[in-house]
């Protein structure tokens, strides 16, 4: 079998450790620490954010869809491939080698998707983006860290607690949806997004086409409710 060969290390902004870009023949992955975040051979779950949010908002006008991770590109380019051509697509990216990784080494991976006139990528925190733009996204999906129970860096867990949440539906257009993806449950944010007024389905899906661990995808789409008063 063929060895593992690091090509490159990049630091999380924020103190959250340090990615390891690796290669094994046309496999890739990315690690952090010993927990490997993602590989070029599972996709299924990433691509899954993507078309079952689609599914959700389509037939949509010139949608504006932003992707909170970069990853490997499996969500942007099963959004691409779903999305009609006058879409936009913004994917914000915290990782600057990240997008370099995607341009270079992998640049296989993601089949010129970057390159999409529809895609903007935005280098910088995907919280950032959601807090300064209100009713401009028709699906905002969030494939950031870990899910809700992330291991990067705390920092992320703003996105998932009520005032990111609160965020997030602030910044979806009407009939908009929130897809997050999950390495696993979590009862608590399921909750926490129907205490905000959010109509949530959870969704139950393969890493793999046919195989590999069950990931979770909650589609929230806001019902015009503001939800109770949380802390």
């Amino acid at each position: 079998m063929l060895p593992w060969i690091q090509l490159d290390s990049a630091p999380i902004p924020g103190g959250g450790g340090e990615l390891r870009l690796k290669q094994r023949g046309t496999e890739f992955s990315i690690m952090l620490g010993t927990n490997e975040l993602m590989n070029s051979r599972l996709s299924g779950s990433e691509e899954a954010l993507a078309t079952l949010a689609w599914e959700r908002i389509a037939p949509s006008k010139r949608p504006h869809i932003l992707i909170g991770g970069l990853g490997m590109g499996f969500t942007l380019r099963a959004a691409l491939a779903v999305l009609p051509a006058d879409a936009q697509v913004t994917v914000a990216e915290l990782v600057p080698a990240v997008v370099a990784w995607a341009r270079g080494p992998m640049a296989e991976v993601f089949k010129g998707s970057l390159d999409d006139p529809r895609v903007k990528v935005h280098v910088g925190d995907v919280a950032s983006l959601i807090h300064t733009y209100r009713h401009s996204y028709d699906a905002i999906l969030l494939d950031v860290d870990n899910g809700p129970q992330g291991l990067t860096r705390s920092a992320n867990d703003g996105l998932y607690d009520y005032a990111g949440l609160r965020a997030a539906k602030g910044a979806l257009r009407a009939r908009g949806v929130l897809a997050v993806w999950s390495s696993g449950p979590n009862p608590g944010f399921t909750r926490r997004l129907g205490t905000l007024g959010f109509k949530v389905k959870e969704e139950h899906v393969r890493a793999g086409k046919k195989r590999g661990a069950r990931h979770v995808i909650w589609l929230a789409s806001p019902d015009g409710g503001d939800g109770a008063a949380q802390p």
